[in-house]
């Protein structure tokens, strides 16, 4: 049986798809490359090319593969983008999930873990985030994320279908051969990246009024190694439970400006930043506490320093000046 990572072409879905190689799993990827590159997919793993909410296509594939589990990452991710275009989010979001749970339902697929996201919570009264929080997103991208796990919840009652939900913020970082390289990068590591090495203008800051120490958002980061380690463990706790939610978190944060001062440490570059506008739907802080995921998946991140973080993605993109374009 082979397991199907949509999104798998994408910067998550192919540290997964790494992952679940590197396991001795089967996968099988199934992507539309609107944002994700068919370099990033293995030649020995059989790609999909299509819409994720597309009945017919979807169905073909499952008759084409043994699908047993299905781990998405296809989804619009945008924060800002979500506030001016909110009916794509919920679209292609929403319509994704229920596609695949549809055809999961008139299959035998019976697994699912979905990417989620922090942006649930909206903005939390206290933080670390625990799961017990109230759920209240404060933009289009957090709420399509948590109508997708209702959907999750009623299709698990009704037809059987075990189900995680993993809630996180930033992926961030690069494996040796999995990195960023989205077009137009929009993620706050690779772009001070690039600005410190002058490959972009300055540094957009959006926001320095912010109820936080220096006035800049304030979130979790979390290297895509442990981020794949712990969609693993969600796939095997589903062997002993039909559902849950788990956050994903360093439990700390960091905000903008410290991300910047460690680009600067581990690059040795100054990075041109300039302030701009606050982002509409961008909580002050996001910082998730992952003592559940910890206690009860089993998961214990190995690479949590942000230096470490970083140094991984520049090796990456010293590596990939062009990123798969090399």
């Amino acid at each position: 049986m082979a397991i199907l990572v949509t999104g798998g072409a994408g910067y998550i879905g192919s540290a997964m798809v790494e992952r679940l190689l590197a396991s001795g799993r089967s996968v099988v990827v199934l992507d539309n490359l609107s944002r994700g590159h068919r370099e990033a997919v293995p030649a020995s793993v059989p790609l999909e090319v299509g819409d994720v909410c597309d009945p017919a296509f979807v169905s073909r594939v499952f008759d084409t593969h043994p699908v047993d589990a299905v781990f998405h990452f296809a989804a619009e991710s945008l924060v800002g983008e979500s506030m001016t275009d909110p009916g794509k989010y919920f679209r292609n979001n929403v319509g994704g999930v229920l596609t695949l749970l549809e055809t999961m339902a008139s299959h035998t697929a019976r697994r699912f873990v979905l990417s989620s996201t922090a942006a649930t919570y909206g903005d939390p009264e206290e933080v670390p985030i625990q799961e017990t929080f109230p759920t209240q997103p404060t933009n289009p991208y957090g709420e399509s994320k948590l109508i997708c796990e209702r959907l999750l919840h009623w299709f698990g009652r009704i037809h059987g279908i075990r189900w995680t939900s993993l809630r996180y913020f930033n992926a961030a970082g690069a494996t040796p051969t999995v990195g960023e390289d989205h077009s137009p990068e929009t993620h706050l590591i690779p772009l001070a990246l690039d600005a410190a090495f002058g490959r972009r203008d300055p540094l957009r800051v959006f926001g320095l009024d912010y109820p936080t120490p220096d006035g800049t958002c304030v979130r979790d980061y979390i290297h895509i190694e442990d981020l794949a380690d712990a969609h693993l463990l969600a796939l095997e706790y589903q062997e002993r439970s039909e559902w849950g939610i788990f956050n994903l978190g360093n439990g700390q944060g960091f905000s903008v400006l410290e991300v910047i001062e460690s680009v600067q440490r581990v690059s040795g570059r100054r990075v041109p930043w300039e302030p701009a506008e606050r982002r509409a739907g961008d909580p002050p802080r996001l910082v998730a506490s992952s003592e559940r995921a910890r206690k009860e998946l089993g998961w214990n991140p190995k690479r949590d320093s942000l230096d470490e973080i970083i140094a991984s993605a520049l090796r990456w993109r010293d590596a990939h000046p062009n990123g798969y374009g090399d």
